[in-house]
């Protein structure tokens, strides 16, 4: 997220380095990738400029829902989903289990465990200490995963290098045996301790097992270092999306994403998508409205992206107890305009709720 307190000291990043061991750092571009940069040699978006947007909410988009039982209805704060779950025949094989914020556990019908934005506490240091400092944006921590699950996942995925999408704590407890799979660039931000990063141009794929990881565009912007005058990383690192690919079956895993016409190519690249687990948070801004759109999805975004992709089911995430409220009005204000938004809309379209901590096959 593009936060003020970035600026803050991190020329202390300049600390004792230590002994290291480079990393094994492979960069897959092939034949049918996609790599979009600016005439500086950075990342851009695929549709870059001004946009326009199918629906946006004006009113009743705050209605309190009878499905969210909250400690306060207006805003909707500290809640859990007690509302219906749609009946859904996929036979998929992915069980998926939401950790909150961003973080998701996916499992195979063969035991096969991906992780994708793993980040387990607050922000990496200094910039949690600049939000204590702050007196904002720290979170109740999500659903742990035992030492086992996240030592002995078959891959990570990492969106981008948001500090609440990518945590180096997370990195160095789940170890140098389990392969990364990141966008290009990337691989610069990891600790040397001898890693195995794959940094993945859009359309790029890697087999791992029976699974196919299909790297695929997203809008957003990474930035992660700010030292004023000496040092700072807009756009050196790539954003994506990520599709995994299991026995006919497709789950899709937005990252932090704006709405644009990158989710209509995805479906012309892949087909359509099982599973879709979709940002629909961190829209809502006082004075920046408009940049926090870009970038990320209102949910009526969301539900458009989710038609734009043939998703047969859609899982909403970036709101919860367990998320940081950037660029939201309260804890569950998102998940209320989509629900909302849902019946305002006439949607078809199969939403399922899950709270923190819960874990379901499809």
């Amino acid at each position: 997220m593009k936060h003020p307190i970035q600026i803050l000291l991190v020329g202390t990043i300049t600390l004792l380095t230590g002994c290291s061991t480079a990393n094994h750092v492979n960069q897959i571009i092939q034949p049918q990738s996609k790599v979009f940069k600016g005439d500086d040699g950075r990342y851009v978006n695929q549709y870059s400029g001004e946009k326009t947007y199918p629906l946006t909410c004006t009113e009743n988009c705050y209605q309190p829902r009878p499905e969210l039982q909250c400690e306060t209805d207006q805003p909707a704060e500290r809640c859990k989903y007690i509302g219906p779950k749609p009946t859904l025949a996929l036979n998929s094989g992915f069980k998926v289990k939401w950790l909150g914020h961003a973080s998701f556990q996916v499992t195979t019908d063969n035991s096969q465990q991906f992780l994708f934005d793993p980040v387990t506490a607050q922000f990496d240091w200094p910039v949690d200490l600049a939000f204590r400092l702050d007196s904002g944006f720290y979170r109740n921590l999500p659903a742990k995963l035992t030492e086992q699950e996240l030592t002995h996942a078959n891959a990570i995925m990492y969106s981008h290098v948001h500090y609440d999408h990518f945590n180096k704590q997370d990195i160095a407890d789940i170890g140098v045996n389990t392969p990364f799979y990141v966008p290009l660039g990337l691989g610069d931000h990891f600790p040397n301790d001898g890693y195995q990063i794959n940094e993945m141009a859009w359309y790029s794929k890697q087999q791992v097992g029976d699974t196919t990881i299909h790297s695929v565009p997203a809008h957003h912007f990474s930035n992660r270092i700010w030292v004023p005058f000496l040092y700072e990383d807009w756009a050196k690192a790539s954003w994506n999306g990520w599709v995994l690919e299991s026995k006919g079956k497709k789950l899709f895993f937005a990252g932090d994403t704006g709405y644009s016409a990158h989710f209509a190519d995805i479906k012309q690249q892949l087909g359509d998508i099982d599973i879709c687990l979709l940002p629909i948070a961190s829209y809502h801004h006082p004075e920046d409205a408009n940049w926090y759109r870009y970038v990320h999805m209102t949910p009526e975004d969301a539900l458009t992206a989710a038609q734009d992709l043939g998703c047969k089911v859609m899982i909403p995430w970036g709101y919860g107890n367990a998320s940081w409220k950037m660029g939201d009005i309260s804890s569950h204000s998102a998940l209320v305009r989509l629900l909302n938004m849902k019946e305002q809309m006439g949607s078809t379209m199969p939403i399922l709720v899950l709270n923190e901590g819960d874990a379901i096959s499809l």
